[in-house]
């Protein structure tokens, strides 16, 4: 090897260590990069009649997110009342021919805003049919506007054409109905249907459809009323919805009035001082705002309506370690003991409408008597875990200073969409049909 080609050969070298330890820092300070950190904490905690415990930011307007709904739960339960039973009526616009087991026309369908609709119900309506004498409908299913069946997502799934919207909710149904059109979920759900309310998986309640499912504003026309579904109990629905923190809770309000209403009805309850009361939305989705301290109140009111209707807290909003959903989920430590069932609460999540959101608000039993507390974590988008990590440790601190957490009672188990169901059967002209059907 001659020089010219050995000194080729070093500088190869030395460029080769130098981009390696160069390659090696750059590692080294990509493996020393710190952690991010947790997003800053706003509080507020009372005790149960009023007194200020501890407080940061209080006053600080944020958004509530899913805590929203419990605005909009205590709206419904006053205007409502906890017993209100959602009606949806079926109708025949033709007649029934029994021996054919076919109903020679429409079915008609007319809501009333039932929020809880799914496919154990369409099994319940099924049935009903079936005793009635109708296995077949040789025209259409066809509903107005008030009937929804399934999910949506609140206003970010909610098709903004009615037509659209309701046609959509009549093939839902349709499909529901005849069990040729099931899919593995319907099927599953007969499953769960038929082991809960006592059933032989066969023979499976059906109503073929053959006129295909349409949408009529104010179906016209002689019909008759052949039975009624009644939903669960409000209150019931509610739970179900605060638990699982579901966005369709719009609906509930929707039979209401307008989040602008809720908004100055909020507005006149809570002392709105430097933060004015601000909801766009029933369900916590997009802009909207409250304080701390005013979600503290908010809780208070609500609280107070359960009372003045019979009800206890638990059975509106979910317990920590009693029941499935986003704050057994979200909050594990809170569910596990030695804290299990001290917390009854709301979450509230958005992971980038205003930055990113999470929120927690509730009761908690300590050794020192019931609080009231919100904590929340503004800006945390793309830190939701860690502001949760921390949500829940403040709220394990302030268990520790106050004498340790105290159990609380669990509500019943939350029964299926069907659970506390019932079909009302009207008498069908000339026939004096009946059936009595309800889901357990």
């Amino acid at each position: 090897m001659n020089r010219r080609s050995a000194a080729a050969l070093a500088a190869l070298a030395v460029a080769l260590l130098t981009a390696t330890d160069a390659s090696a820092a750059a590692s080294g300070r990509r493996r020393a990069r710190r952690p991010a950190a947790p997003p800053s904490l706003v509080w507020h905690v009372e005790t149960v009649d009023g007194r200020v415990l501890d407080s940061k930011d209080s006053d600080v307007s944020i958004n509530p997110a899913s805590v929203v709904k419990v605005a909009t739960s205590w709206w419904a339960l006053e205007r409502l009342g906890p017993d209100h039973r959602f009606t949806t009526a079926f109708a025949a616009r033709g007649t029934i021919d029994r021996a054919r087991g076919l109903l020679r026309g429409d079915l008609i369908v007319r809501g009333s805003g039932d929020p809880d609709f799914q496919a154990e119900n369409a099994f319940l309506v099924a049935q009903a049919l079936n005793g009635l004498g109708v296995r077949r409908v040789s025209g259409s299913v066809v509903v107005d506007g008030t009937f929804w069946m399934g999910w949506e997502n609140g206003s970010q799934g909610m098709n903004p054409d009615p037509a659209k919207r309701a046609t959509l909710m009549a093939t839902r149904l349709r499909q529901a109905l005849d069990v040729r059109r099931w899919t593995r979920g319907t099927r599953r759900a007969w499953g769960e249907f038929a082991l809960r309310n006592t059933l032989p998986r066969m023979p499976v309640p059906s109503v073929e459809i053959l006129g295909g499912a349409r949408f009529e504003r104010a179906p016209s026309g002689a019909a008759t009323v052949l039975f009624e579904h009644r939903s669960k109990t409000l209150a019931e629905t509610l739970r179900r919805f605060n638990a699982f923190s579901n966005n369709d809770i719009e609906r509930v309000a929707s039979s209401i009035g307008s989040p602008t209403e809720l908004s100055v009805l909020l507005a006149d309850r809570l002392v709105t001082g430097g933060s004015p009361v601000r909801i766009e939305t029933a369900s916590g989705l997009g802009e909207n705002r409250l304080s701390p301290r005013q979600i503290v109140a908010m809780l208070r009111g609500f609280r107070a309506a359960a009372t003045g209707a019979g009800l206890d807290i638990e059975q509106l909003l979910p317990v920590a370690g009693c029941d499935p959903g986003t704050v057994t989920g979200a909050f594990p430590r809170l569910a596990s003991p030695p804290f299990a069932t001290s917390l009854v609460a709301k979450t509230g999540t958005l992971t980038s409408t205003d930055g990113g959101v999470t929120v927690l608000a509730g009761f908690l039993n300590t050794g020192e008597g019931e609080v009231v507390f919100c904590v929340a974590a503004p800006h945390a988008a793309g830190r939701i875990h860690l502001a949760r990590r921390s949500e829940e440790s403040f709220v394990v601190d302030l268990l520790q200073r106050r004498g340790g957490a105290m159990p609380r009672s669990c509500a019943p188990p939350m029964g299926a969409p069907d659970t506390g169901a019932s079909i009302v059967t009207a008498t069908i002209a000339g026939q004096g049909g009946a059936v009595s059907i309800s889901g357990r």
